[in-house]
């Protein structure tokens, strides 16, 4: 019955909003005959609201996917705090999949690596500095373990070398004198202050640039020979290539060793590490497949590479 009684006043209501709305309409009077006359319907017009229509959000554009997903990498300034990151699914700015096979994964936080190990505070420029590896943790957007190291006002996160642990004290120096330095597990020298045959990590390919080659958990390189200036680098994969002797490497090899010896186990950790999987079709495989000895590529060369000053 009051559902009814409900009905029956909506439409009373609806009805004399009709005819209120034909009555504005009429221009065969003045405007103050028609106010008069709507004068009865005034309590009605005034309890009925008609309902108010959202703004629409729009159209999705690049910009607003770019501004989505970029931002955590936009950062103007270095801090030690995890950063939230935004997934992409393998999509670019366009929301378009560029590459195949990612998506999903456990909800990661990014840790801004420093690879620039040279990089002095105010007032302190040109001397060897010390720090303190205050900690050592896993990093779920790297194979490699990492460290917070501390020294002078600053605290920062480097790649740990395999035997670092915390209270180890890293020396990072920039000179390079007439004879080679006992560097320990961890400390960072230019190449050309480095004797031949130490096994070296984080290798710059320029002077200031940062490190940018063995960088993978359990990987090192091998310093060959100097020469004129330059020094010849044998990298993980067996192939070599020249440098300048200012480029900062630091002594050791890459933390956790045994990263290409887990064992995957079933199909949910690869999805929980962001991996989608693949066709399960079974493809014979061509003359491609089999073992082939190809001769190593020959030297490559980074001397003419232009030089970033390390800022401060």
């Amino acid at each position: 019955m009051g559902t009814m009684l409900y009905q029956e006043g909506t439409s009373d209501t609806m009805s004399l909003v009709g005819l209120g709305r034909r009555l504005g309409a009429l221009t065969l009077g003045p405007a103050r005959i028609l106010r008069s006359s709507l004068s009865p319907l005034q309590p009605f017009l005034a309890s009925w609201t008609l309902p108010v229509q959202q703004p629409s959000m729009g159209i999705l554009t690049s910009a607003a996917l770019c501004n989505n997903r970029n931002n955590w990498k936009e950062r103007s300034s270095y801090t030690v705090r995890p950063i939230g990151i935004k997934k992409t699914g393998g999509r670019d700015h366009t929301g378009r999949i560029r590459v195949h096979g990612i998506g999903g994964g456990h909800k990661q936080r990014y840790r801004m690596i420093d690879f620039q190990r040279l990089r002095y505070e105010p007032g302190m420029e040109g001397k060897p500095f010390q720090e303190k590896v205050v900690d050592v943790r896993y990093d779920p957007c790297r194979s490699a373990d990492i460290a917070m190291v501390a020294g002078g006002s600053r605290k920062r996160w480097i790649i740990a070398t395999e035997n670092m642990k915390p209270g180890d004290v890293l020396t990072t120096s920039g000179y390079i004198g007439r004879m080679t330095v006992s560097a320990s597990e961890g400390d960072a020298h230019p190449l050309g202050a480095l004797p031949v045959g130490t096994l070296v990590n984080n290798l710059e390919l320029a002077p200031g640039r940062g490190a940018q080659l063995v960088r993978a958990a359990g990987t090192c390189g091998v310093l060959l020979r100097k020469t004129n200036g330059t020094a010849i680098i044998q990298l993980p994969s067996k192939r070599q290539i020249q440098v300048l002797e200012t480029c900062i490497a630091t002594v050791g090899r890459i933390s956790n060793v045994a990263h290409n010896q887990r064992i995957i186990g079933k199909a949910g950790r690869n999805r929980w590490l962001g991996k989608r999987p693949s066709s399960g079709l079974w493809q014979r495989k061509g003359g491609w497949a089999g073992r082939k000895i190809r001769p190593l590529p020959p030297m490559k060369s980074y001397v003419n590479l232009p030089s970033i000053a390390a800022s401060n």
